[in-house]
């Protein structure tokens, strides 16, 4: 059995919205009602808990607990309320743990099964769900001049979900808070630490809603599912 942490506690200043991301409507329902629908529908997962930004409660169903200034710190948070609403203790080492982002609605349960599967399968630390880089991709100085073009072959855009053994994400997390504030995924915690991780291929629409451009995006892949 797996859980999965939900961090929906960011504000989306870049969204432009009068409320936190995670609550903006989309088609119809918050915006993170859509990613606890996939989660809701993979069997494997028995708890989800929600990292969740002050004054808002967790959705039915889930257990909530309060975000931290950075995304580690909510996932930290929420790693702890899944040990708290278990049995205590440390948990078991290697249950895995699923860390998907409310911004990434299009999600689905497949797309989760694939990342669980492919962590048992490559005996890795942790499974990164990411897509194939189409673009070029070229690396610069603050001036603007190139330095190199990039064998994008070699590249991937990393999404989430991302999937964990929890005695390495629990070690991960355990850095400093400097450290975590720098993480722009926790799989670069994994990778900091000397862990393992395994890239396992998720489509391109799996977009993250970052601004009003990704909401009407979105809505619109949304409507073609319907």
């Amino acid at each position: 059995m797996a859980v999965a942490l939900l961090v929906a506690a960011g504000r989306g200043e870049r969204l432009g919205a009068d409320r936190p991301k995670a609550f903006v409507v989309l088609a119809g329902r918050p915006l993170l009602e859509w990613s606890l629908a996939a989660l809701r529908g993979v069997p494997a997962i028995e708890r989800i808990v929600v990292a969740l930004p002050p004054g808002f409660d967790a959705p039915a169903g889930t257990i909530g607990v309060s975000g931290g200034i950075e995304r580690s710190h909510s996932v930290r948070a929420a790693l702890a309320a899944s040990l708290a609403a278990a049995d205590g203790g440390d948990g078991d080492p290697s249950e895995p743990v699923i860390v998907h982002d409310a911004a990434r609605p299009l999600v689905t349960p497949e797309q989760f099964e694939r990342a669980l599967a492919a962590l048992e399968q490559s005996g890795a630390d942790a499974v990164v769900a990411a897509a194939p880089v189409t673009d070029t991709i070229k690396r610069a100085r603050p001036s603007g001049e190139v330095e190199a073009t990039l064998d994008r072959r070699t590249l991937w855009a990393i999404q989430t979900p991302q999937v964990f053994r929890r005695g390495a994400l629990s070690a991960a997390l355990a850095q400093p808070d400097e450290l975590l504030a720098a993480a722009t995924d926790d799989a670069w915690l994994i990778e900091q630490a000397g862990g393992r991780v395994h890239v396992v291929e998720s489509p391109r629409e799996n977009l993250k809603v970052t601004t009003a451009v990704d909401l009407r995006l979105a809505a619109l892949l949304l409507e073609e599912r319907c």
